[in-house]
C-alpha cells in the first residue's frame, strides 16, 4: 500500500496510527502542504478534493477521507478492532471520532486558514486566536462525552484503542502547537498520554516522519 501524506497533516495521522496497530506495511509518497503541492493538477488528478491522505491499495484503489479509510482497514484486517462488536459502541465510537473529524479538524483545517489570512486579511494572532477556539470548544466537548460515559476506560471505548483514539491524538498534538488551553479536559490529556505510550501511536507521530521540517 502506499500513503500520500504530510508529517503535519493530523487525517494522515489518523491513518498512519491505523496502519501501525494493523500491523500493514506500507510505503509513503510525501505532499508538501505548506507548499501548496496539493494544489497541483498531478495531485488533483489522484484526490479532486486535493486534501490529504489517500491511500494507494494493493490492488490500485485510490482511497479518499482518513475514516473512510480506517473503516476499509478495519473491513480487510478485522484485528485488533478499531471498532467496538456491538452496534451502541461502535455508534458511540463513530460519534467520538466524528466530534473530531467532523466538527473541529474542519474549521482549523490549512485551507481555511489560509482563506482567513490570505482572503480576509486576518491577522496571525486573530487566526491563531480562530485556531485555539474551535480546538478549545470542541475538546472540552469531547472531554464532557468521555467524562460521563461508563464506557470510557484507559481509551476512549475500553482498555483498548479505538478509531476514536485515532482522531483524537492528533487533535490534542495540533492543539498543543497552538498552545490550546487543554486545562479543562483531564480525561482527553489522560487518554492522549495512554495512547502515546503505544508504539503504534509514537511512531506514527509527526516528529518521527521521514518528511519532518
Amino acid at each position: 500500500m502506499l500513503l500520500y501524506g504530510y508529517f503535519r497533516s493530523s487525517a494522515a495521522y489518523r491513518v498512519r496510527i491505523a496502519l501501525n496497530l494493523k500491523g500493514l506495511t506500507y510505503d509513503q509518497t510525501f505532499i508538501h502542504l505548506a507548499k501548496l503541492e496539493q494544489l497541483s493538477d498531478a495531485f488533483a488528478a489522484i484526490n479532486p478534493q486535493k486534501l490529504l491522505p489517500v491511500l494507494v491499495t494493493d490492488d490500485g484503489a485510490s482511497l479518499t477521507q482518513s475514516l473512510a479509510i480506517i473503516e476499509y482497514l478495519e473491513d480487510i484486517r478485522p484485528e485488533p478492532p478499531l471498532l467496538p462488536k456491538d452496534p451502541l459502541g461502535r455508534a458511540r465510537v463513530r460519534a467520538l471520532a466524528l466530534a473530531v473529524a467532523c466538527e473541529i479538524h474542519p474549521l482549523n483545517n490549512p485551507r481555511v486558514l489560509r482563506y482567513l489570512t490570505g482572503t480576509l486579511g486576518v491577522s496571525e494572532e486573530q487566526k491563531d486566536t480562530w485556531y485555539r477556539h474551535w480546538v478549545e470548544e470542541g475538546l472540552q466537548a469531547v472531554e464532557a462525552m468521555l467524562a460521563a460515559s461508563p464506557q470510557t476506560g484507559r481509551f476512549c471505548h475500553g482498555d483498548t484503542p479505538t478509531m476514536a483514539d485515532l482522531c483524537l491524538v492528533p487533535q490534542v498534538a495540533n492543539g498543543r502547537r497552538f498552545k490550546a488551553d487543554l486545562s479543562r479536559c483531564p480525561t482527553v490529556v489522560r487518554i492522549d498520554a495512554a495512547c502515546q505510550a503505544l508504539e503504534a501511536f509514537a511512531s506514527a507521530s509527526p516528529a518521527q516522519q521521514p518528511d519532518v521540517e
